[in-house]
């Protein structure tokens, strides 16, 4: 792997370029566009409109994969391109209100959501009633639909974790090598939504609780890694976390105000998030800081 590298106008050092090599290990599974994706997204490299350089990026990889710096999966059809942001189809049908004790929605199931129409629905569920309205998520990504029996009561996204964040990064303890090498040990809670006709106490944190059972072992499923750790970032102007604390997450601070992927520094003060992250092993800050080589 060479020092540093320059493509497009970009240049990319040591750890960036290992970090393209430790993804495309480790999501081998993947297709090559959604690798580098994911890449894109962890190394906040984008279009002045926003946009990631997704395209440029499996450039790199491909050049990189060419020189033998990393390897990378055979190719396989990923379907049609498609708008990146989730469309609505018509107005939207509310079913009736469900407002009951959080035990009447007991059993609870997460179903992964699969196939293009339930991704469909999913997505106008989201769109519709998320105040952040719905990104199609790039790279490494579960949806749920949580139900009972035959109700849908929420809608849940996990996607890769924020590349950085100094209050999450000093409660682990680890070095800027460590956390580059063990980031993808870490899966966030992009999206929360409860539809908004149900109206039970309680339930979120329970959702949560059970998340905390389904998902690492669905990742692991889907992306050959166990997730050690998850986290999530609320609004703290909108909301106060209550249900995360219920269910026994732990707040260890506040953003800078930067967003998720600011690596330049550009937008200091912009947004406030709460940070919470919920240990699925006992002994996670020291796994996290070491070397799974040894």
């Amino acid at each position: 792997m060479p020092e540093s590298l320059t493509f497009c106008g970009r240049t990319f050092g040591r750890d960036e370029l290992a970090l393209m090599r430790g993804i495309a290990a480790e999501f081998s599974t993947l297709g090559v566009t959604e690798i580098a994706r994911t890449v894109c997204e962890l190394l906040d490299w984008k279009r002045p409109n926003g946009g990631l350089k997704n395209h440029e990026c499996r450039q790199l990889l491909e050049r990189l994969a060419a020189e033998g710096a990393l390897t990378l999966p055979d190719l396989r059809k990923l379907g049609g391109r498609g708008p990146r942001r989730a469309g609505v189809s018509g107005p939207s049908c509310h079913p009736a209100p469900i407002e009951c004790a959080a035990s009447e929605c007991e059993p609870l199931e997460l179903i992964l959501v699969e196939g293009k129409a339930e991704s469909r629905r999913w997505r106008e569920q989201m769109e519709r009633h998320h105040y952040l309205g719905c990104r199609v998520p790039f790279g490494a990504n579960l949806r749920y639909w949580v139900r009972n029996g035959n109700r849908e009561l929420a809608c849940l996204l996990w996607t890769s974790p924020a590349w950085r964040m100094q209050a999450r990064d000093a409660w682990i303890g680890w070095s800027d090598e460590q956390r580059q090498r063990n980031l993808q040990s870490i899966v966030n809670h992009g999206r929360f939504l409860i539809l908004p006709w149900v109206q039970v106490k309680g339930l979120a944190s329970k959702i949560l609780a059970l998340s905390a059972r389904i998902v690492p072992r669905d990742w692991e499923t889907r992306y050959g890694q166990r997730p050690l750790l998850l986290e999530t970032l609320v609004d703290a102007a909108r909301f106060r976390g209550t249900c995360y604390r219920a269910a026994n997450w732990i707040h260890v601070g506040q953003t800078t105000g930067r967003g998720r992927m600011d690596r330049e520094h550009q937008k200091h003060g912009a947004a406030f998030k709460d940070i919470y992250i919920y240990p699925l092993i006992r002994d996670v800050q020291h796994r996290l800081c070491s070397d799974p080589a040894r």
